[in-house]
């Protein structure tokens, strides 16, 4: 078995565990396709650990994108300037806070690209969250060592020169899906109950309506375009209704529901495949 590829960024809901499940569905569902369109890539551990020609990944978040385009432009210069920032010294909550308030300030692209990957580092669970006003405020993680991802940043740097990276609402992305394309989405996952904040999480900017919309793309691609969608979220009620003209699969995924890490329980996934019947 080939040995699979980390993300250089920790990530929420990254899919390392999964892309053995993920990419299996993708290759049966469309042996045909060339290129793989992720409207939300997230970390990217489905592109780093799946073999296509051409890659088209998409985020909503400006500064994770940027990141991605900097590496894959000037690797050996960006590694080289952000490996500067991965000293004892700036593990430490004063040196944290101030570059913190550098990166919110800032609109240099090179430095908050540095500064992003600075914080997804060394700031709380590798969150990545702002405000209403945009501001980052995820607080300082009190890491022993914090970790510098220079030998996944080069790989990543590599397979990078087979994507376009953008950055654009999720269904202006269905728009530029080319021929011999497969789909694979990763959206912010549907709340697991009611005592979930709902209106906390509404405010990311994907809500149920989101979701209902970004079911009816799939549909609209699988059963108009002839181009296979393969979308993951929480096995609800909800997915389950919204997805009904997908083929539906269920898969247990080890979850850390503790801010301790202790807690890890199963929870219960929706692989939802969208295709064509032939």
């Amino acid at each position: 078995m080939q040995q699979k590829s980390r993300a250089f960024l920790k990530w929420a809901g990254g899919k390392y565990s999964l892309v053995e499940d993920i990419n299996a569905r993708l290759k049966q569902a469309s042996q045909q396709a060339d290129t793989l369109v992720e409207p939300f890539v997230g970390a990217g551990s489905v592109f780093l650990n799946s073999d296509f020609k051409h890659y088209i990944l998409n985020d909503i978040n400006a500064d994770l994108i940027n990141l991605y385009k900097e590496l894959k432009n000037s690797p050996d210069e960006f590694i080289s300037d952000a490996k500067k920032l991965f000293v004892d010294l700036n593990n430490h909550p004063d040196a944290y806070y101030e570059y913190r308030v550098q990166f919110n300030q800032s609109s240099d692209i090179y430095e908050r690209a540095m500064l992003f990957l600075y914080m997804n580092r060394h700031g709380y669970n590798g969150l990545c969250r702002y405000n209403l006003k945009g501001i980052f405020n995820v607080p300082f993680g009190k890491y022993k060592k914090p970790y510098f991802p220079e030998k996944e940043m080069y790989f990543f740097a590599k397979k990078a020169q087979q994507a376009t990276f953008t950055c654009l609402d999720y269904d202006d992305i269905f728009k530029l899906v080319p021929k011999n394309a497969v789909i694979y989405c990763d959206p912010p996952y549907v709340p697991l109950s009611k005592t979930a904040s709902f209106t906390s999480y509404a405010k990311g900017g994907f809500n149920l309506d989101d979701q209902a919309n970004l079911a009816n793309l799939a549909e609209q691609a699988a059963f108009e375009n002839d181009t296979p969608v393969l979308i993951s979220n929480h096995d609800t009620v909800w997915t389950r209704k919204i997805y009904s003209q997908a083929t539906l699969d269920q898969i247990q995924v080890k979850r850390t529901i503790s801010p301790k890490g202790g807690s890890r329980n199963k929870v219960s996934e929706l692989m939802a495949m969208y295709l064509a019947p032939k």
